[in-house]
């Protein structure tokens, strides 16, 4: 008696093998690099990048053992090296403006610091 849903000519499709196991860490390795963009901006990227790019080298390292999650540990390290550059910058843009602007400190409310800083900025 034949199976439901099969032929003599098309007997059942065999089953499926067992399912390439996932990169687990390629997975981190984005999010990590996604959030550490985010976060670029408040100086939190930099380590939370960091944190991605050596979840990314272990990611490249499970995907070329395994053959999978190659595509997201590259798009991890890419992603987590662009939030660490971010973070350099910021942190570098931070410092200038804090060198430029040092005498505005201990202004006695927002319009004056706001004056005092553009006179800063304008006078260079």
């Amino acid at each position: 008696m034949p199976v439901p849903g099969t032929t003599a000519e098309h007997p059942a499709a065999p089953a499926a093998g067992p399912a390439a196991a996932p990169n687990s860490p390629a997975t981190a390795a984005v999010l990590l690099g996604a959030l550490g963009l985010f976060t670029s901006f408040a100086l939190v990227g930099g380590p939370v990048g960091l944190a991605g790019l050596v979840t990314a080298g272990f990611a490249l390292r499970t995907a070329r053992r395994t053959g999978t999650g190659r595509g997201r540990a590259v798009a991890g390290l890419l992603l987590s090296l662009a939030a660490v550059a971010l973070s350099v910058l910021a942190a570098v843009l931070l410092a200038w403006y804090a060198n430029h602007t040092q005498q505005c400190y201990r202004p006695d409310g927002l319009h004056q610091y706001v004056e005092c800083v553009r006179r800063s900025l304008s006078d260079r």
